[in-house]
């Protein structure tokens, strides 16, 4: 009897505690599925440049409906990788001007730096996604006091509010600006020095998101995530500790 509990508690837990995969399974199937197919299809079995953006747009389309027939909201990641798709396919019709090859690059960074931005306008900023797996790391005191943190519930909540919406934009400004420098570059650069140049302006722009957005709110969120989950600790063990002598 006792074995069989303990095994419906292990059995609970893991319900309860979803795992790094369960926590990131919104990137893969939203981001990482469609990119890396894209450049499966293209490099690895010579599709066209628009009949690998149009196979790549197959999941993130599919996840879009899905989400708005049966959550009735719009998955914000499928649907942004879904427009990108789309303009880069709009965007292969143009051909004959090298630099404006190279300068129609850019729109796939700013498709994706304005949707970051709109969802911080609209209260659901996007690079969320991809921050709370790495902050909450799988913990389940870590992820009751993000809830906290995040419905309002702690003392903190509103500064964590703020940061959470600093980091997202940080990331749009970053791939706004890498637009906007591919773009020039594309009209003032040698071409032949453009086409390793623009990747630069990529790495860039990571790298710009990964150390400011790190500095301005990942730190801080990560500080008062651990401050917060060792408050719910402490409650807890206060509780338990009120409740013992009636017990």
């Amino acid at each position: 009897m006792t074995k069989n509990t303990g095994t419906r508690g292990r059995t609970e837990r893991q319900k309860q505690d979803p795992s790094v995969l369960d926590n990131f399974k919104p990137l893969i199937l939203d981001v990482a599925v469609p990119l890396g197919s894209y450049y499966v299809l293209k490099d690895g079995f010579g599709m066209s440049t628009f009949a690998a953006l149009a196979w790549s747009s197959v999941v993130p389309a599919l996840r879009t409906l899905w989400s708005v027939v049966k959550e009735r909201r719009v998955n914000g990641l499928a649907g942004l990788i879904l427009a990108v798709n789309v303009v880069s396919l709009l965007l292969t019709f143009v051909s004959g001007d090298p630099r404006l090859m190279l300068a129609k690059d850019g729109a796939v960074s700013s498709t994706v730096g304005i949707g970051i931005l709109l969802s911080v306008r609209w209260g659901r900023p996007m690079m969320t996604a991809g921050l709370k797996p790495f902050l909450v790391k799988a913990d389940e005191a870590k992820e009751t006091a993000w809830v906290r943190l995040t419905s309002g519930a702690a003392a903190e909540s509103a500064e964590f509010l703020r940061k959470e919406r600093a980091y997202s934009v940080v990331w749009g400004v970053a791939l706004l600006a890498e637009c906007v420098a591919r773009v020039v570059g594309a009209f003032t650069v040698p071409v032949d020095t453009m086409v390793w140049l623009g990747t630069v302006f990529l790495l860039g722009a990571i790298g710009i998101g990964m150390v400011v957005g790190g500095g301005l709110a990942v730190e801080p969120m990560e500080k008062m995530l651990k401050g917060e989950t060792e408050a719910g600790v402490e409650a807890g063990r206060t509780e338990v500790a009120a409740v013992a002598p009636a017990a």
